[in-house]
């Protein structure tokens, strides 16, 4: 969890920033009436920081003594802080690969209902029916399914911007049940509309938007943050996708319903989670 560093209105932190910058010690800032704030978001960096704020308080120089280079395990901490995300982020990739190497078997196998391509016509059975026997990965695994290159790098791009933040703060339990809450809400909202050929984890990634931003808003105590422009740019892109642009820019046909069903999904669970925070 983000560990939170305070600040009077009548203290100019500048300085301080500028120095935990310096140090490569990430933070995020924010403010409201009663105080100044300062998010620190790896939990490796926090005695370092308390380190400088004790050095700004005596008004000692903050200047680093040598270089300050970034860590050659740096992806690897960063995997490890994360490491739900990390394994969905690199099954997705795998699944991708065998799905251009293998082809049919591997998009019949994990489809929300099973599919086979007999001479040019595509024949689908029913989730109903697959659920009967037993295949219930089904609910789950069309958000694990990417069509193209773009659509992969998208989704795995959001995916580990919201998730790892998600997984920090919640831990691994509280975010498997998100993650796997979102992915059948989102893949049942598609299948309702009659669709059986879909996939893609960003329905997925709509419910993390939807649960960063509502429970950054609810308990910000918690060091949840999303810029507010970043909130704005993924509901016009959630209009665009309602047309025929994401077509043209290689996404293909986008699964609409499968963004809104995991955007709403998300907000729900923000807020029950956060309602019984607030009651506690």
């Amino acid at each position: 969890m983000p560990t939170m560093l305070r600040f009077s209105h009548d203290q100019d932190i500048t300085p301080l920033r500028q120095a935990l910058w310096a140090h490569r010690i990430t933070h995020h800032y924010d403010c409201d009436d009663q105080e100044q704030r300062i998010w620190l978001m790896d939990d490796t960096h926090v005695t370092r920081a308390h380190e400088l704020v004790e050095r700004w308080q005596r008004g000692e120089s903050l200047t680093p003594s040598e270089p300050v280079t970034v860590q050659s395990n740096g992806l690897l901490a960063a995997l490890r802080s994360a490491p739900l995300v990390a394994l969905t982020l690199l099954t997705c990739c795998g699944i991708f690969l065998a799905f251009w190497l293998i082809g049919d078997r591997v998009l019949s196998g994990l489809t929300i209902a099973p599919v086979t391509v007999v001479g040019n016509q595509l024949q689908a059975g029913t989730l109903g029916t697959a659920l009967a026997g037993g295949q219930f990965w089904r609910l789950v695994t069309p958000a694990l399914l990417h069509f193209s290159w773009m659509h992969l790098i998208f989704n795995m791009l959001w995916l580990w911007y919201f998730g790892r933040q998600v997984e920090r703060i919640e831990g691994l339990g509280r975010t498997s049940v998100l993650l796997l809450v979102a992915a059948v809400a989102s893949n049942l909202a598609q299948y309702a509309t009659g669709t059986v050929l879909f996939g893609g984890m960003s329905g997925v990634d709509y419910a993390l938007l939807g649960f960063v931003w509502l429970s950054a808003r609810r308990t910000p105590e918690r060091g949840y943050q999303i810029p507010q422009a970043l909130m704005v740019f993924m509901l016009i892109w959630l209009v665009i996708t309602m047309t025929d642009i994401t077509a043209r820019l290689g996404f293909g046909h986008v699964a609409n319903e499968a963004h809104l069903g995991g955007l709403l999904c998300g907000l729900v669970i923000a807020w029950l989670t956060t309602q019984r925070r607030q009651q506690s």
